[in-house]
């Protein structure tokens, strides 16, 4: 236990039992929740986490061939769930994280109650008739910039990430967080994001899903985001009003009020009341 603490730099706290697991997306690490984490302290056991070779995790713990795929990423998921031996818990995942938690879930349905898919793809890549929002040409010179010209790459691509630019400090921290993951590693994790195909994966999944959609995102279009619901049996379908493919850092407010909704909507303990008090209305939910 102590070790996978240290390893994948796990943090604990909130006031209440049941567990809700946040996990970040490519080139971030758990300092991204900081707008929306702390909503949830008061009825749940908040827990926070940086992948290996993300944020403050153990750099002398990345395996090269483990990390090649994301289902080496799922693994530090169930990980940290065995060594705090958490049970029932909601995973909140955004971006890349969505189909790791995913994964996760496949392989350990009993442990998790809830997956909530913040900006989710299950690939990237278009193939007709599915669209992705990417040719395979744009990923592969995508990582061929990263090799180039690694810092030119993260000033490119976080402000289209972020949108936003009447805050252009918001594309700033996205741009930090890029520039101070090792170049190697963020290369690798960009490969086994932008090549993976999770598509097949969506229909073996039993577990209760929220799908949070953004508005005007680059990395995971409209109809990708409705191809995640439709195949997400009973899953749940919310439109964001927010910009970009980072809602937890660009507009946290109405990412927490459709949390809120949601586990309000499934009947999850101490979250009635926030949401009556967030004023959204519960049937822009829709199953």
């Amino acid at each position: 236990m102590k070790d996978i603490m240290v390893r994948n730099n796990v943090k604990v706290f909130g006031q209440g039992s049941q567990p809700m697991l946040f996990a970040h997306g490519f080139g971030c690490d758990q300092n991204m929740w900081r707008f929306v984490a702390p909503a949830f302290a008061d009825d749940h056991r908040i827990v926070l986490f940086d992948y290996v070779g993300s944020g403050k995790s153990d750099l002398a713990a990345y395996d090269e061939r483990r990390y090649s795929t994301l289902s080496g990423y799922a693994q530090d998921v169930l990980d940290v769930c065995h060594a705090l031996d958490l049970e029932d818990v909601i995973f909140v995942g955004h971006s890349v994280s969505s189909m790791i938690g995913v994964l996760a879930a496949i392989r350990e349905p009993s442990r998790f109650a809830h997956l909530i898919l913040i900006g989710p793809s299950p690939r990237y890549i278009n193939d007709s008739p599915y669209v992705g929002g990417f040719e395979r040409k744009d990923i592969e010179e995508l990582l061929d910039t990263m090799d180039k010209n690694y810092i030119g790459w993260a000033n490119y691509l976080a402000p289209a990430i972020m949108k936003n630019p009447d805050r252009p400090e918001l594309a700033g921290e996205l741009t930090d967080s890029f520039c101070s993951t090792d170049p190697v590693i963020a290369r690798r994790f960009a490969e086994a994001t932008f090549f993976a195909d999770n598509r097949l994966d969506l229909a073996k999944v039993d577990v209760p899903a929220l799908v949070l959609q953004c508005s005007d995102d680059i990395i995971a279009p409209t109809a990708v985001g409705e191809f995640v619901h439709q195949q997400l049996r009973g899953s749940e379908f919310h439109h964001l009003q927010a910009t970009g493919h980072c809602p937890h850092m660009s507009h946290p407010e109405e990412t927490i009020a459709a949390i809120r909704t949601y586990l309000s909507r499934a009947g999850v303990a101490g979250n009635a009341s926030s949401a009556a008090v967030t004023g959204i209305n519960t049937e822009e939910l829709t199953g």
